[in-house]
């Protein structure tokens, strides 16, 4: 019922910003418990997890990429946005963005990676 989709340039040029959005559909993103996420694959690095937003507005990021990271919502398009800064041709990848819930198991807590959009290509290249 859930469905996510990425829009955003595919061609971005190295020391430029990436940004994509990822429009949800069949749920809103502001439904307790569950974290909207941006995750990305490339051949040399395969799924990468790249951050997320809760329900609740926090975000969180791969230490990696969190100077040059940050996710937004827009609640009222039942949109989040990815920007990533200072890209270079390494940043090339296939971008998903992903929805799953946050669950509690005794008091260790479990992400899940529930609902995938179909993922965009952005190539950084000049």
């Amino acid at each position: 019922q859930v469905q996510l989709r990425e829009s955003g340039p595919g061609l971005v040029k190295p020391s430029q910003t990436l940004s994509l959005i990822c429009t949800v559909s069949g749920g809103s993103i502001t439904t307790a418990y569950y974290y909207w996420s941006w995750i990305r694959q490339s051949p040399g690095k395969g799924l990468e997890w790249m951050g997320d937003i809760a329900y609740s507005g926090s975000t969180y990021y791969r230490p990696s990429l969190k100077s040059r990271t940050s996710i937004s919502r827009d609640t009222s398009k039942n949109q989040f946005a990815l920007q990533l800064s200072s890209v270079t041709p390494e940043d090339t990848a296939v971008y998903y963005c992903v929805g799953g819930e946050y669950r509690r198991s005794g008091a260790i807590g479990y992400r899940y990676f529930e609902v995938w959009g179909q993922g965009t290509l952005v190539t950084v290249s000049s």
